[in-house]
């Protein structure tokens, strides 16, 4: 299991430090000397948020992987402010050093050269103007990008080169660039993607803290849709034993705001997830625990977490297949069965590179 860092750390999902698996030394926090101290322990319960420079020289990534319905991505921020308990990208944060828990979620590495790197990548002569998702792995729209405003500068080189993308997002901020959106939906070059998990936002608070509650991502939706833009809604992730239930309601909620079409995801725990969630849930439904563990175990073959691919997303077994069914009944009845627009690649055009050198061909 992960360590605890301390006491209810006050606006976070997160209250684990898992070791870092790449590291040999784990600091574990000692806090009985405390106990006593309400205002130095306190103080201990608030952890900011830190903002580091990341250096990287390139921007676009590529994946191959089947169960995930575009190759290329860009992604402004590592880390992510949002916190969610079940986030599937925590693991990578080890990579940079840090732990998956509180690290992931307080210490967000910037790249402030993104819309210059984007521009570079787009420019190349091999480019020809695939389709880019914003973003493959952390939030293109946490609350960071109110302040560096990376992912308004790429959709900016976007639109300048006419170059299709889509946005996933569980944040309402991304309704503060409808400007930029409605240009690119109207060359059929753009779409958002918003992920909701559930409509309790009790729930939502303690789940995932710093994203924008159920209403306020329902809003967006509207505003979004009522310009133009192709929105798809996301039940993401399904928790069995918790937020199942809601399909139903989300999906009908998310068409009332607009959203012509939808997909799921089951809840996945793989790595240093598996301890944060359930140390999670653990404080917070203390009662539910081992309910939604044991129905996880049964769309997951017995375990907690499937790593397989074709079945990782959706899970197998009998509820699994209760959950698909519910999926399909419910997007037909409120007309979400049917895909977004194909976007149109012809009217890609490579952007003036940064250097500001015109291409002789």
């Amino acid at each position: 299991m992960a360590e605890n860092v301390g006491t209810n750390v006050v606006g976070r999902a997160a209250q684990a430090a898992p070791p870092n698996r790449f590291v040999k030394i784990h600091v574990e926090s000692d806090f009985e000397q405390l106990a006593d101290d309400d205002e130095l322990l306190a103080e201990e319960r608030r952890v900011p948020t830190e903002f580091l420079v990341d250096q990287s020289q390139s921007l676009i990534t590529s994946n191959d992987s089947p169960d995930v319905p575009f190759r290329y991505s860009a992604n402004p921020y590592r880390g992510c402010e949002h916190g969610c308990a079940y986030c599937y990208a925590r693991p990578g944060h080890e990579y940079l050093g840090f732990d998956a828990g509180l690290d992931f979620e307080t210490r967000i590495m910037v790249k402030q050269r993104a819309p210059e790197l984007l521009r570079e990548e787009l420019a190349k002569p091999a480019w020809r103007g695939e389709f880019i998702a914003l973003s493959g792995v952390t939030d293109c729209y946490q609350p960071a990008e109110r302040h560096f405003r990376l992912t308004r500068g790429l959709l900016e080189v976007m639109l300048e080169a006419r170059q299709a993308s889509g946005i996933i997002t569980k944040n309402a901020l991304v309704a503060r660039d409808i400007d930029l959106l409605e240009q690119l939906s109207k060359l059929r070059l753009a779409e958002v993607n918003f992920s909701l998990t559930s409509l309790d936002a009790e729930l939502q608070r303690t789940l995932e803290p710093r994203t924008s509650n159920p209403q306020a991502k329902l809003a967006a939706m509207k505003k979004l849709s009522a310009a133009g833009v192709p929105v798809r809604v996301m039940v993401a992730p399904v928790i069995p034993g918790l937020t199942d239930h809601e399909m139903p309601r989300i999906l009908e909620a998310a068409a009332e705001a607009g959203a012509t079409s939808a997909g799921y995801t089951l809840l996945r725990l793989p790595l240093a997830v598996r301890p944060i969630f359930l140390d999670w849930l653990g404080r917070n439904y203390a009662t539910k625990l081992e309910k939604v563990k044991s129905l996880i175990r049964d769309t997951r073959s017995g375990s907690l977490n499937d790593p397989n691919f074709g079945s990782r997303m959706r899970g197998e077994g009998p509820y699994a297949e209760q959950i698909r069914q519910t999926f399909k009944v419910y997007t037909k009845r409120y007309g979400l069965d049917r895909p977004l627009p194909e976007p149109d690649y012809t009217q890609f055009r490579p952007p003036r590179p940064p250097s500001g050198q015109m291409s002789l061909f």
